[in-house]
C-alpha cells in the first residue's frame, strides 16, 4: 500500500528508525540508535547516496522485527531503497553465503553492508564486551567481511 505523498526526507526517515528501535540497545548496553547514526554517517563518509543513507538509517529495522516487511513494502521510499534495506536483512536459518550472495547481487546494499560491519568490528566498540563475545563476533565479521569481498579495515575513518 503506497502513498501518493512525496518520498519519505533523509530527516524522516532518520525519526522513523530512531523511534522505531528506540527501546533497544546494543550488545554493549548503548542506546541502538547510535548504531544506526554511526552507520548512516559511514555510508556518507564512503560517498554514499541519499538512498544509501536511507537504507542505512533503517538496515536492522525489518531483521530486529522494530518494522515490518508489510511495513517497508508500503512506505514512500524509492524501491531501490527497499531492496537494499531487504538485502542486507540476514533470514532466520539463512546460510552466509546465500546472503553474502544477496547483497552483492543487490546495487548499492555492499556499501550499507560495509558500514555496518565497520562499526560493528570497530575496535572500541567490542572492547566494551567480554572477551569470548569480543573474539565470537570479530570473527564473524571478518567471515562476512570475506564472503563480501572487503579488505580487512576498509574504514575511512579507521573505525
Amino acid at each position: 500500500m503506497t502513498t501518493s505523498r512525496s518520498k519519505l526526507s533523509l530527516a524522516e526517515i532518520e525519526a522513523i528508525a530512531r523511534a522505531a528501535h528506540g527501546t533497544q540497545t546494543d550488545k554493549a548496553g548503548r542506546p541502538y540508535a547510535e548504531h544506526l547514526r554511526a552507520v548512516a554517517e559511514g555510508v556518507r563518509a564512503r560517498g554514499g547516496s541519499e538512498e544509501q543513507i536511507a537504507a542505512a538509517w533503517l538496515h536492522d529495522a525489518v531483521e530486529d522485527e522494530v518494522l515490518s516487511q508489510e511495513w517497508l513494502a508500503g512506505a514512500a521510499l524509492p524501491q531501490r531503497v527497499k531492496d537494499m534495506v531487504l538485502a542486507v536483512t540476514k533470514r532466520d536459518g539463512e546460510d552466509l553465503d546465500a546472503y553474502a550472495r544477496r547483497i552483492l547481487d543487490t546495487p548499492g546494499a555492499l556499501l550499507v553492508k560495509e558500514s555496518d560491519l565497520a562499526h560493528n568490528a570497530d575496535p572500541v566498540r567490542l572492547a566494551a564486551l567480554d572477551p569470548a563475545t569480543r573474539a565470537r563476533l570479530a570473527e564473524k565479521y571478518a567471515h562476512v567481511r570475506r564472503l563480501l569481498g572487503l579488505t580487512p579495515d576498509a574504514s575511512p575513518t579507521g573505525s
